[in-house]
């Protein structure tokens, strides 16, 4: 055999050893919750994403180069501080004692040992010997010449506890970030420790532990929104105010990191920086792209403030549009061209060039706004599917429009629905506690996400302008579909602007519930309507 195969023998041999330490899933899974610390914290430390620990923890995927290594150091370390509750005689009705002198005798570890690596990322091998560390054999070098397991990340031999312990010495600079995560890790009180169950534990199915990841993980991003307004208000020594500008800015980046914490379930990957066709991207930072979002601005034809009269009409909000409308449809990967309506799909969004058929209902908004010229446009995925809904037989209130061609990608209706949740929540309970600095603080979060993921300076961890576009129109199209229900029960829709503002004549409140939660209406107070209730008068027609 060539020096070159016994290289390669020696190297596959090396990573069937590294998988043979490599722990179970459900006991890595264990070993972090033991410790206390976040998947975030050892994606940081180990190298990798967030969602890539999640995967190794639920065993869709083992761990692999280049965090394979570290992430074995990072368990094996705290399996040391948090080693697996001791089974009893019905689980291991034989126990076999496991000596010092079984093992062998052990070489002293040699923590200053660091790993020599090649210019292409590979470990330098030369002639197979004893490892400085463990002193099982291996091809791998350390930078001095001595046999060193790749990486430095050789399990150390046992320490007698009675024994004294050695002065500290300086750790490789591969395994220092590590060493750190594991540092942090609180030890486990044999008081707290869990007694160990009589029969094995049931092994989840992969949907149980989905959703016992999801739970975890809605409740490591809730931390994360309580603990930035407590950060914020002790800087600020209790100003509320200040507490809360700080918070609004600082907004963007935190909302990213809420964003990458509820992706750890996800079940697709996503194209954050996607090429983009002309239409999406603007002409220069003054102009804006060919995308027409349906901004409605409706005041109804039959009603008039200058006209004498006593209808009366009150103004109402709908509240969080743009929260809400982070339930849509959205494209995942990179917008492809369709010509005609090849791009029409319901389980593919994006946007679309359309000639779209007149409105004739003076009653009810256009479900595209206020739109000046007439012809073809570009409309996003949120307005095709409320004006094919409209076309359909259950409303019959338009002809269907007619589509020329289509950038559009495979997409998912709960893509961000995750990242909803967790800000309803805190919305909520801000509300509940009447904590105006949590809920200016959401508010500012899940606004500058929507408007800075687009072509933004403020914003450099995302390029989504379809995204942008889609959601704002969704937000449009939930008023539309708030004013169509009013109109079904009877009420006159007077007006209709923006993403939440609605006016009606009658009696709202047998239609919809008056408060502040995400399925609720409220007065809409302003400087000119105190109140949010006036009259206006009927023009004759």
């Amino acid at each position: 055999m060539s020096e070159g195969q016994l290289d390669s023998v020696e190297a596959l041999l090396e990573e069937a050893r590294l998988m043979a330490r490599m722990p179970e899933p459900a006991e890595r899974l264990r070993l972090r919750e033991a410790a206390g610390l976040s998947r975030a914290q050892v994606a940081t430390a180990v190298g990798v994403g967030r969602q890539t620990v999640a995967n190794w923890e639920s065993g869709e995927t083992d761990p692999q180069p280049p965090g394979r290594v570290k992430y074995l150091r990072l368990l094996e370390g705290l399996a040391q501080i948090h080693p697996a509750p001791a089974r009893s005689a019905a689980q291991d009705p034989e126990p076999v004692a496991v000596t010092q002198s079984a093992l062998g005798a052990a070489v002293a570890p040699d923590f200053a040992a660091q790993t020599a690596w090649r210019p292409d990322g590979l470990a330098v091998q030369g002639e197979p010997g004893p490892c400085v560390r463990c002193g099982v054999p291996t091809p791998f070098q350390s930078t001095d010449g001595r046999p060193l397991h790749a990486g430095a990340m050789c399990q150390p031999p046992a320490v007698n506890p009675q024994a004294s312990a050695p002065a500290p010495t300086a750790l490789p600079p591969q395994a220092a970030v590590v060493q750190a995560v594991v540092a942090q890790a609180p030890v486990a009180s044999p008081r707290t420790a869990p007694a160990p169950s009589p029969t094995p534990a049931r092994v989840p199915s992969r949907p149980q532990r989905r959703a016992q990841s999801s739970a975890r993980a809605q409740a490591e991003t809730n931390t994360l929104i309580t603990g930035a307004v407590h950060e914020e208000l002790e800087r600020a020594e209790g100003d509320a105010d200040a507490a809360l500008q700080a918070l609004v800015k600082r907004a963007i980046p935190d909302v990213m990191r809420l964003f990458e914490e509820t992706r750890a379930t996800a079940r697709y990957q996503y194209t954050a920086y996607p090429s983009l066709p002309d239409i999406l991207h603007k002409p220069s930072k003054r102009e804006p792209d060919q995308i027409w979002e349906a901004r409605p601005n409706f005041h109804h034809p039959h009603y008039s403030l200058k006209a004498p009269g006593d209808v009366h009409v009150t103004a109402l909000d709908a509240n969080a549009a743009y929260l809400s409308a982070l339930k849509c449809w959205l494209p995942i990967g990179k917008l492809e061209h369709h010509a005609g309506d090849d791009g029409v799909d319901p389980k593919r969004a994006g946007v679309h060039l359309v000639t779209p058929a007149p409105w004739q209902h003076p009653h009810l908004p256009d479900p595209l706004g206020d739109r000046e010229e007439p012809g073809a446009l570009w409309i996003t995925d949120a307005t095709l599917r409320l004006l094919l809904r409209l076309s359909g037989p259950k409303y019959a209130l338009i002809e269907a429009p007619t589509v020329h061609e289509s950038w559009t990608s495979g997409a998912t209706e709960n893509f961000l629905d995750a990242l909803r949740k967790v800000l309803a929540a805190a919305r909520e309970t801000a509300l509940a506690e009447d904590d105006s600095i949590t809920e200016g603080y959401v508010k500012a979060m899940y606004s500058k996400f929507i408007s800075t993921m687009g072509e933004s300076i403020h914003n450099r961890e995302i390029q989504r302008p379809d995204w942008m576009h889609i959601i704002h129109s969704q937000a449009y199209a939930n008023l539309w579909g708030k004013a169509y229900k009013a109109h079904q029960a009877g009420l006159e829709v007077i007006a209709m602007m923006g993403t939440d503002e609605l006016h009606l004549a009658g009696d709202w409140r047998q239609v919809f519930t008056e408060g502040r939660g995400l399925a609720q209406m409220k007065i809409k107070h302003s400087d000119a309507k105190a109140s949010g209730e006036y009259t206006v008068g009927r023009v004759a027609r």
